[in-house]
């Protein structure tokens, strides 16, 4: 992924132990509060990303990227250490997982999410990827605040039931089709993650349960886009950001 500089901010491949270390420090202050590392093997075989304010040199964002050729190595990905993928072995085409993504706690600039999705799109373009896919998390292991959230999610972004991933971790929140708690929309969208919300956005769905992560201390729901799926017009904004106008356009 070349770098990507717009306005305040510049995206860029980590490419030095420098570069990971600045990332996992992030990482550790976003799901950690910076009390413990926040490292795993999947680090060496993933393509992280760094987003920098340019004004101080400060990692603002990270997230890291896992390449597949198709769904036949879905059992390799991070995800599937809690969901069932096996619906996702037949999917046809290279998917990319996004993971351990974060801003740096206090952090509010929406310039930061639209920046990491125009690199995102940059490697989407470049890889010709089908599908894009990883855990997005909320703050804590408490359901109850997110109640509104999860129904939401329930009532209109499950996913198509053949990708749709199982149950496999201990502990989970269902997430209903025909809640019992109808949702307010209103507060539903105030506590969905803005990660997740992009996504949704997009044309993205989840899975319909949330897993309960104690390690990291959040719940997390398993996301997905499939490019195809993304409104023309959303995609003109993504290369807007990600080329200054769509690819072969002046």
């Amino acid at each position: 992924m070349p770098r990507l500089v717009r306005g305040r901010y510049i995206a860029r491949p980590a490419e030095t132990p420098a570069d990971l270390a600045a990332a996992l420090t992030l990482r550790a202050a976003s799901f950690r509060d910076g009390q413990t590392e926040d490292a795993d093997a999947f680090d060496a075989v993933c393509d992280h990303v760094l987003v920098e304010d340019r004004q101080t040199g400060m990692a603002v964002c990270t997230f890291r990227l896992l390449s597949l050729g198709s769904g036949r190595e879905i059992g390799r990905t991070y995800a599937a250490k809690f969901y069932d993928l096996s619906g996702l072995a037949s999917f046809d085409g290279p998917m990319v997982e996004m993971g351990r993504f974060c801003i740096r706690p206090g952090r509010r600039d929406a310039d930061i999410l639209r920046l990491a999705w125009g690199a995102i799109a940059r490697v989407v373009d470049g890889m010709g990827v089908h599908m894009l896919f990883g855990c997005t998390s909320f703050q804590g292991i408490a359901p109850g605040p997110y109640t509104d959230a999860f129904a939401l999610l329930g009532q209109r972004h499950l996913g198509p039931a053949k990708w749709r991933p199982q149950e496999k971790a201990a502990e989970v929140v269902r997430l209903a089709r025909t809640p019992h708690h109808p949702p307010d929309a209103k507060l539903a969208t105030k506590t969905v993650p803005p990660l997740l919300r992009s996504y949704l956005a997009m044309g993205g769905w989840v899975g319909d349960h949330v897993v309960i992560d104690r390690d990291l201390g959040t719940l997390h729901v398993f996301t997905a886009l499939e490019v195809r799926a993304i409104p023309p017009a959303r995609k003109r904004l993504l290369r807007r950001v990600a080329y200054g106008s769509e690819p072969g356009v002046s």
